[in-house]
């Protein structure tokens, strides 16, 4: 039977090795990316591992009926160590499920371009996205931000069977948060591009409680007080295999 989650936890991967290249090419006049991992493999950054240890250890903190009883990460690494700091941290032993549909946004040409290399190696690519849009443009193989909304679709289903009731914590891309709200809160492509761009912070936490009437209410949209409280730096770089996601 499909029912609703009570709660349902956004959780941003901490600060991840693409993100630090990626913001010392910020600025310069930078093609292609020198990261040797495959995106998958890109591993949490000294800080990104703090930043996960804070929001654990306030995780902590918190009652048990304010804690998570399932956790699902994307298969990526970034995320999948995120996943096992926080609970270390927070002292929980959970098992921490891999969900592909959590992965991050697939960029297939494009994958380690910058926005000047996508440009420079595929003018005719650069302008076909911008004519679209970054909504609905799909690089060759690669997906949009609709054909990751498609998988998140699939996604909701199988939480409300199987995790009906409880409260689930998906540690995850910032696309993939932000098309989770797209679909959670009805939104229009407009307003779901007005909350990406770097805007989501790592190990920034967004979280929905079920309603009475059955639909899902924003709480926390953001929310990065454990990494404040902390004094962890909180960073809002974009992932880093990045023509512009």
């Amino acid at each position: 039977m499909l029912t609703e989650p009570a709660a349902v936890w956004l959780l941003r991967h901490g600060q991840s090795q693409g993100n630090v290249i990626r913001d010392a090419a910020r600025g310069k006049r930078v093609d292609v990316l020198d990261i040797a991992d495959r995106d998958m493999d890109v591993p949490l950054s000294e800080l990104g591992e703090r930043q996960a240890d804070a929001f654990g250890k306030w995780l902590a903190t918190q009652p048990e009926d304010n804690r998570p009883d399932v956790v699902l990460a994307s298969p990526y690494v970034r995320a999948v160590d995120t996943a096992g700091h926080v609970l270390a941290a927070a002292g929980l032993d959970m098992k921490v499920h891999q969900d592909e549909r959590l992965r991050e946004r697939e960029l297939g040409i494009l994958d380690l371009l910058t926005h000047e290399g996508v440009k420079a190696r595929f003018p005719d690519e650069f302008l076909r996205r911008q004519r679209l849009g970054k909504f609905y443009h799909r690089p060759p193989g690669g997906e949009s931000w609709v054909d990751v909304a498609l998988r998140l679709r699939s996604l909701r289903d199988s939480i409300g069977r199987e995790h009906g009731g409880r409260r689930v914590l998906l540690v995850t891309h910032e696309v993939v948060i932000v098309l989770m709200r797209y679909l959670m809160e009805d939104l229009t492509e407009s307003q779901a591009l007005a909350l990406g761009g770097g805007r989501i912070a790592n190990c920034a936490l967004t979280t929905y409680i079920t309603q009475a009437n059955g639909s899902p209410a924003l709480d926390l949209d953001g929310w990065t007080a454990p990494l404040e409280e902390a004094n962890e730096p909180v960073t809002e770089e974009p992932d880093a295999r990045v023509a512009p996601r």
